[in-house]
């Protein structure tokens, strides 16, 4: 049995005493970090620089630090609500500080985006990896304590402790020990919010050197709050959502896009007549591939294990079952929500929820003859930040080698797509991105970093359409990318690619691919938001009603101040026009109703001004009131 404590420094005492003072310490990604003994164990590398700690991480999680006023008085407020009780890890605000003692090392190969970009240490640091290699990385660097949060459960007498959020690379490290492949001791921190999970990292407790569980250290999961899907978002969705055959599999990435595509695939389900309608507004010279209901259902396999995979069971579309399984996935982070409803789930619902190591959900090695059999008319849609014309994909870094996030699983599904039969690769990005004033186009002629190389091109989608790009000439390839990027940006990229000599001198973008304007893509969605098929928080939120009415004014905010000669006419307009009742509250809720100084009645001008409008839709039985 492990031993048990209560106190921090005492768990971290016992461990440079059994294992020594040379610390190769495994960190689980994301919200599976045992932070209280992380702390002490870099607290008593701090004091004694004999003792040699490495910490081997990814997804950091830190605490959102608002910049500008109305940030922090929007946010602050969100921040303590969301995020008060949750203790700091110090060795990333050491890193922040530059004041990394010489005797620890921090690496990580994932990190929270953008969160490490100029840090030198940081991307000094930092290790390319596939997901599916961490774990052999790890074992070579002579890991030798894994330190993980855990959820505890007493069945007969007897205590279990549950991986809960991340089976991922700790699963496979424990195979390696009970191979022998590995030594190594297993540190558990109890924490009260982490949902029990069963199967696979269901472990009796005898798997564990040693336990902190105490109320002390019990604290609030870390619990981002859904952002609203933008237009911008719901057109990337549901053109993904037009490509999920029924029967088949579905892998979800993080961010927006995911929500907006899995609440596309429920308009689909319900709404067919409306959803194919919606897709013929959106791309009026493709008739959409897939608009039919899901008669047989899909089974879902992904790393991420995100909310919209639950409204997704809810709809009845997340259905077909694999070994009496539904969904499989391997780590998950996300709103208070997410771990409320897999807390109070019903044991035989959350039996049809199985978390596995990454090496299940990322790759076919392994039983892979069932495999196969299960992962029928696969569809992995992950998110991209960049491509180029001719089929490549940049995710993770900057072509001046500067790491944004990391590659993740995004390599293993592009593989899986095309080890699979019938699965795809759909990688989904935002035609557009905003450089300062600057709008910049997402596809580019080339880059100087990529994370999925040409030679594996197949899916992309942006909010304009579809571009499938699997077996298709580079001619073909260009043409295709051109037809989904933005039309302020499709002249000059087909002019780079004629000169290059990869795209014919005769080559015309077809009239039908000349409006990809964002105002199109608005009017297109309008009768879908109005009708509320497409609510901005389609699974819920952990914003208040006034907060989710002050989203897109302060988003507008921000636009206009990428162009200054906006500013004074907002400004003029707000001093001159008294709020209405609405407007009051949000301002109350900023603290700028009684403006204290210029600079506050400023503020209070500029967002009297922008519409402060309810947000359409947003509910879901996993809401908070």
């Amino acid at each position: 049995m492990p031993k048990l404590f209560s106190d921090p420094e005492a768990i971290a005492e016992n461990i440079i005493r059994d294992v020594g003072t040379d610390l190769v310490v495994g960190l689980p990604l994301g919200l599976g970090k045992a932070n209280h003994v992380v702390n002490a164990l870099y607290a008593r590398a701090v004091a004694d620089r004999s003792i040699k700690l490495t910490l081997f991480s990814a997804l950091t999680l830190e605490k959102p630090h608002p910049s500008s006023l109305l940030e922090r008085r929007f946010i602050g407020p969100v921040i303590d609500r969301l995020f008060g009780g949750y203790p700091d890890l110090a060795y990333a605000n050491a890193l922040h500080a530059g004041e990394l003692p010489p005797n620890i090392e921090v690496i990580e190969f994932f990190f929270l985006a953008g969160k490490w970009l100029r840090v030198p240490y940081a991307q000094q640091h930092y290790i390319s990896a596939n997901y599916t290699h961490a774990a052999s990385y790890l074992l070579t660097r002579g890991l030798n304590v894994v330190t993980q949060l855990v959820a505890k459960r007493v069945v007969d007498g007897r205590t279990r402790y549950s991986l809960s959020c991340n089976t991922d690379t700790t699963l496979d490290i424990l195979r390696a020990r009970n191979e022998g492949r590995a030594s190594f001791r297993l540190i558990g921190q109890v924490n009260s919010e982490l949902p029990f999970m069963p199967g696979a990292g269901d472990l009796a407790a005898d798997e564990f050197s040693a336990v902190l569980d105490s109320p002390a250290t019990d604290f609030p999961l870390f619990a981002p709050p859904a952002e609203p899907v933008s237009d911008t978002k719901y057109a990337i969705g549901l053109h993904a959502a037009s490509l999920v055959p029924d029967g088949g599999t579905l892998q979800i990435g993080i961010g927006q896009v995911g929500d907006a595509l899995a609440q596309g695939l429920i308009v689909r389900h319900r709404n067919g007549a409306q959803f194919h309608a919606l897709m013929k507004r959106l791309a009026p010279a493709n008739e959409p591939a897939q608009t039919g209901p899901f008669a047989k259902g899909l089974y879902g396999v992904s790393e991420m294990l995100i909310e919209a995979f639950l409204g997704l069971i809810d709809a009845g579309i997340l259905r077909r079952e694999v070994d009496g399984v539904k969904l499989h996935g391997a780590f998950f982070v996300g709103p208070k929500s997410l771990y409320r409803a897999l807390r109070e789930m019903p044991d035989q619902q959350l039996a049809r929820i199985q978390m596995m190591p990454v090496s299940f959900t990322n790759q076919i090695y392994g039983d892979e003859e069932a495999k196969r059999r299960a992962r029928v008319g696969a569809r992995f849609v992950n998110n991209a930040m960049l491509a180029t014309l001719m089929g490549a994909a940049v995710s993770d870094g900057l072509d001046d080698g500067q790491v944004v996030s990391g590659v993740g699983g995004q390599y293993n599904f592009v593989a899986q797509a095309f080890a699979l039969e019938g699965a795809r690769s759909v990688l989904t990005l935002e035609a557009t991105r905003q450089a300062g004033r600057k709008t910049q186009s997402n596809i580019r002629w080339n880059y100087g970093h990529e994370t999925i190389p040409r030679h594996l091109r197949d899916v992309f989608v942006t909010e304009y359409g579809v571009a499938d790009v699997r077996g298709r000439s580079d001619a073909e390839t260009i043409a295709a990318m051109l037809a989904v990027t933005d039309s302020r940006f499709q002249d000059e990229l087909a002019r780079v690619a004629k000169d290059a000599g990869k795209l014919p001198k005769n080559h015309e973008i077809p009239g039908a691919h000349r409006e990809n304007f964002p105002g199109r893509i608005a009017q297109a969605l309008k009768p879908a938001r109005e009708a509320g098929l497409l609510p901005s928080f389609p699974f819920g939120s952990d914003f208040t009603e006034v907060e989710q009415r002050l989203i897109p004014a302060l988003q507008l905010l921000r636009d206009a101040q990428r162009t200054p000669l906006k500013l004074p006419g907002l400004l003029w307009q707000g001093m001159t026009r008294p709020p209405d009742a609405p407007n009051r509250e949000c301002l109350t809720r900023l603290g700028l109703d009684r403006p204290r100084s210029f600079a506050e009645r400023g503020l209070r001008a500029l967002v009297d001004r922008v519409p402060l409008r309810g947000v359409a839709g947003g509910g879901s039985p996993r809401s908070p009131a």
